[in-house]
C-alpha cells in the first residue's frame, strides 16, 4: 500500500452536478483516462472529455461506460436510490473495482456501504473536495491511488453552523490554525448559495456560514467541546 504504481483501467464518473464536476476538474489534465455519465444531455454541451448519456443506475449503460475494466467509480447521483443501485451493479459486474459514492441523505450512507460501496461522503461540498483529493497527487505517469484512499479510512466530517459571536465568526483559517492546536482541517464553507472548496490561510469564516470539518473521531469530539456549543 503508498507505492507508486502505473493506473490500472479508467475511472467512471456517474453525475455531472456540482460534484461530478468537481471530481473532472481534478481528473482534466490528469494521466487518467475517465468516462462521465449523465442522463442529462445539455450538461455535456461545450465539453472535449468522453462522456456518455444515460442513467448511471442502468446496467447496459454501466456497461457501455466500461465498468468491467474500471479502476475507479465515482457515484455523484442525486437520488440515493440510484447510487444504492449503481453501487451494488458495478460491484457485481466489477469485484476489484474501487468505488466511491456520495450520499445524499445521511440516512442512506449504511445502505449505500451494504450494496459495495468503499468509501460514502454525507455532504456534497466535503464529497466533492475529498473524491477529487484521492487524485490529487496523480503526477506524470503513477499515482498513489491506495496511500490517497488509505488517508481517508476512519475520517469523521462535522458539519457546523457559524452563529454571530461564535469562536470561529470573523476568524480566519491561519488566525484559528485548527491543523495546528487539534489536528482537523476545515474543507468545505456553504456560503448561502456559493460553496467554498478552496479553502486558504486568509479565508475568513463569517456568521452565518456552515463550515465542513474533516478529521478522526478523536479530533472532531475536541472540536465539538471547544467550538459547537
Amino acid at each position: 500500500m503508498g507505492a507508486e504504481m502505473e493506473p490500472k483501467g479508467h475511472l467512471i464518473v456517474l453525475g455531472y452536478g456540482d460534484v461530478g464536476k468537481s471530481i473532472v476538474d481534478i481528473l482534466y489534465g490528469s494521466p487518467f483516462r475517465f468516462v462521465v455519465v449523465d442522463s442529462n444531455d445539455k450538461v455535456f454541451e461545450n465539453v472535449d472529455f468522453e462522456h456518455l448519456v444515460g442513467n448511471g443506475a442502468d446496467e447496459d449503460i454501466l456497461l457501455a461506460a466500461g465498468v468491467k475494466t474500471a479502476s475507479f467509480e465515482f457515484v455523484a447521483l442525486n437520488d440515493d436510490t440510484n447510487v444504492i443501485f449503481a453501487t451494488l451493479i458495478s460491484r457485481n459486474l466489477n469485484p476489484e473495482i474501487t468505488i466511491v459514492a456520495r450520499a445524499n441523505s445521511v440516512k442512506s450512507i449504511e445502505k449505500i456501504y451494504k450494496a459495495g460501496a468503499d468509501y460514502v461522503g454525507s455532504l456534497s461540498i466535503v464529497a466533492g473536495q475529498m473524491l477529487a483529493k484521492m487524485t490529487a497527487n496523480c503526477m506524470g505517469k503513477s499515482c498513489r491511488i491506495d496511500e490517497d484512499i488509505m488517508l481517508y479510512e476512519g475520517i469523521e466530517i462535522e458539519k457546523c453552523h457559524i452563529d454571530k459571536g461564535s469562536l470561529l465568526d470573523s476568524k480566519s483559517i491561519e488566525e484559528l490554525n485548527l491543523e495546528g492546536q487539534i489536528g482537523c482541517t476545515i474543507i468545505g464553507i456553504e456560503r448561502g448559495k456559493l460553496v467554498i472548496t478552496a479553502i486558504k490561510k486568509q479565508t475568513t469564516i463569517r456568521a452565518g456560514d456552515i463550515i465542513a470539518v474533516v478529521g478522526s473521531s478523536k479530533q472532531i469530539l475536541e472540536f465539538k467541546e471547544r467550538y459547537v456549543n
